[in-house]
């Protein structure tokens, strides 16, 4: 992972939080994210964060999941109460894959899991910034044709294949649903792939969110 160059990245215009308790950390999140456009402030607490006055203007909010103290998901749930409406992205170490799909389903942008390459962090900041502004100023029919397009893709998954990924939101690995499901870690790992093909999903985190969407729906 490395913080300090990045090519061709997008501009980043908003306001982002950056909140992690590791200094090394947040400060190169922090050059990062300004050499790409945005204004930034760091935090190296929820507690930090939680009495920062400019809550209700910032655009984005990354925010380590892991952190002593107070964690990441404490974090979420004090914003949730206070209804901040700022779309936060978590950063988060593989083996804390559930608890990032439990923050997705408290209503987080999207989780990346580390190491993460500089341009999918600031792409996917990006896109959590626009979706802020997009939640503002809704668009309805934007929403409902992409919740359409995901429900005629998920028609497309075979039984197998939607036992599998019933599996793999709520953050199990590939192993452990081959245990649950009675089957190898091979072919699960071909579900998978199918799953993720046939639903059009980059990551998990799209995975996850687009079935949250489809779930919200009904």
């Amino acid at each position: 992972m490395d913080l300090e160059a990045h090519d061709q990245a997008p501009e980043l215009r908003g306001l982002v939080f950056v909140v992690d308790d590791d200094p090394g950390m947040r400060s190169a999140l922090t050059r990062l994210f300004i050499s790409a456009g945005a204004k930034v402030s760091s935090f190296d607490s929820g507690q930090q964060l939680l009495a920062e006055e400019r809550l209700d203007e910032v655009d984005c909010i990354v925010l380590d999941l892991r952190m002593p103290q107070m964690s990441g998901l404490q974090v979420q749930a004090a914003l949730n109460d206070r209804q901040c409406r700022a779309p936060t992205l978590f950063l988060t170490g593989a083996a804390d894959v559930p608890a990032a799909v439990s923050a997705m389903q408290g209503g987080a942008f999207d989780f990346i899991e580390k190491p993460f390459d500089n341009s999918h962090l600031l792409a996917r900041v990006r896109s959590a910034i626009q979706h802020g502004n997009q939640q503002r100023h809704p668009a309805k029919s934007q929403q409902a044709t992409e919740l359409a397009d995901f429900r005629r893709r998920l028609s497309l998954l075979t039984p197998r294949e939607q036992q599998v990924l019933t599996e793999v939101v709520t953050g199990q690995t590939s192993k452990q649903i081959a245990r649950t499901l009675g089957a190898s870690h091979r072919t699960i790992e071909i579900h998978r792939a199918h799953v993720m093909e046939k639903l059009a999903a980059a990551t998990l985190a799209d995975l996850v969110r687009m079935h949250i969407l489809s779930s919200a729906a009904h």
